[in-house]
């Protein structure tokens, strides 16, 4: 009876658990984002977060890209073998709350000195020249009973670890989404260069031929000549600068997804069809608790240095180990298992730390500091995602009213350099101001292709800010961003 009521109490001061209770820290941000970012709060229902990578973008050839990526992107790689072994290192340390059972056996064999005569083989007789000894045992050694809950604490912070991957491992996955599909935007908007570019050259090659043949006949002076052939001369630079961009952006297409393009890869669709919406809702800032994969890593790394006080406090408190093993023993093999040869041995021991010399302390100081500064790491990490979704948003309103006006600047381009080859053609100017114009166009056609590339871009940009991306189906809002 008294050995099941100290077993009771052990079972119940091993309930004891020094953590601190673990409080979020305050949302370090607006509860809206500013004003001119045009962002309105809406529902849960419509969060981007929740929006599956297959159903925002409606590109058949960057779906297959993406598919490709998330079977053989080496940073996915890399980052699944990183949680395979924080999962590993969770095994080892939450195994220290449980004793380590063994079965061993062994045999001892001593001759014995001829001065130590047989004390240590009684009734053996003199004829005893080897001394022999069998055992057999199961138990354990060693174990530390958790009484103040210094393993379960490092257990909870490993496993703290392993969400972190977990969580680092979504944001390298939604990274690579986002940089996939920003990459291919970038790729098709210097293919829309590349032909306009090569458009202008093959325009202005005529013109040089016709001009050429002009200045032959005494038609036309040098200078327009020279002139013609300088616009020639920049296209056939920007032909070769462009053409350089579109195999950059093939590179590192090939590269973001871990193998060589396929040939048999869908056609792409034109620039600017390749997500389903353009006009992400962004909820409200608090909303990134729950989408952003950095938000929750950094609170997962907090959590752990949590743990990680109690275990640095449970330093100043007994240590009670317990080493406990049955079996049998005998002199001779074939009395090794019989009743008689039974035996057992319970060694309890307590370690009670007085001198330490400041060690304990220091360790609870340094748990405790580097809670402070996980601390400002969530704080930092909420607001950085907090300035991202608010850059992105401003980005999308100021985007959308300079793609409208570069639009408008490409027609009105095109209509005066119309005008103005008229007026040539009928005499009234110089080729001069048709050159002028020519070049006007071809600048306002390179421009609003960038802004158009910025702009679509953009929309990855926020649509990855927002947390978007994790996941390939649309997920139900009251699914968890992320399960375990």
């Amino acid at each position: 009876m008294k050995a099941r009521l100290g077993f009771a109490a052990l079972l119940m001061l091993s309930a004891c658990n020094l953590a601190p209770t673990y409080h979020r820290p305050a949302q370090p941000v607006q509860n809206s984002f500013p004003a001119d970012t045009g962002a309105q709060n809406v529902p849960a229902l419509q969060k981007a977060g929740n929006l599956g990578w297959e159903d925002f973008f409606t590109d058949p050839r960057l779906k297959a890209l993406i598919q490709l990526a998330l079977k053989n992107n080496r940073d996915l790689a890399v980052q699944a073998a990183t949680i395979a072994e924080a999962r590993g290192q969770y095994e080892v340390q939450h195994a220290s709350l449980f004793p380590p059972i063994g079965v061993t056996g062994q045999g001892m064999f001593l001759a014995p000195s001829d001065t130590a005569g047989f004390s240590f083989a009684p009734g053996l007789g003199t004829n005893v020249s080897t001394l022999r000894l069998y055992q057999t045992s199961i138990g354990f050694s060693s174990y530390e009973i958790d009484l103040w809950g210094r393993i379960r604490n490092l257990s909870r912070q490993q496993s703290e670890t392993v969400l972190n991957s977990m969580e680092n491992s979504r944001n390298v996955l939604i990274t690579t989404v986002s940089q996939l599909a920003e990459t291919y935007i970038q790729w098709l908007a210097d293919r829309e260069q590349l032909r306009v570019t090569r458009d202008t050259l093959k325009s202005q090659s005529n013109t040089l031929r016709l001009t050429q043949l002009s200045y032959d006949n005494g038609e036309t002076d040098a200078l327009t000549l020279a002139q013609v052939k300088t616009q020639v001369e920049q296209a056939s630079a920007n032909e070769a600068q462009y053409t350089r961009a579109v195999a950059d952006d093939e590179h590192a297409l090939q590269l973001l997804v871990g193998v060589p393009l396929p040939a048999t890869l869908p056609e792409p669709a034109p620039l600017g069809h390749q997500t389903m919406i353009a006009d992400l809702p962004a909820g409200l800032p608090s909303d990134l608790l729950l989408q952003r994969p950095d938000v929750l890593a950094a609170e997962h790394t907090l959590e752990g240095a949590n743990a990680n006080i109690g275990a640095a406090r449970a330093a100043f408190f007994p240590k009670v180990t317990l080493t406990a093993s049955e079996g049998t023993s005998s002199l001779e093999f074939r009395k090794l298992f019989t009743p008689g040869a039974q035996t057992w041995t319970v060694s309890p021991s307590i370690t009670l730390p007085i001198f330490t010399w400041g060690q304990n302390e220091g360790n609870l100081h340094i748990s405790k500091a580097r809670k402070l500064q996980y601390i400002a790491q969530y704080e930092k990490t909420m607001q950085t995602a907090f300035r991202e979704v608010s850059d992105a948003l401003t980005a999308r309103e100021t985007y959308t009213t300079q793609d409208r006006h570069m639009q408008s600047l490409v027609e009105q381009s095109q209509k005066a350099y119309d005008l103005a080859k008229m007026r040539y053609d009928a005499g009234i100017d110089s080729y001069l101001t048709t050159l002028e114009q020519q070049r006007s166009l071809y600048q306002a056609q390179q421009n609003a292709i960038l802004v158009q590339g910025a702009r679509f871009q953009n929309l990855v940009t926020l649509y990855r800010a927002l947390g978007g991306g994790w996941s390939q189906k649309t997920v139900s809002p009251t699914v968890p961003a992320a399960t375990y």
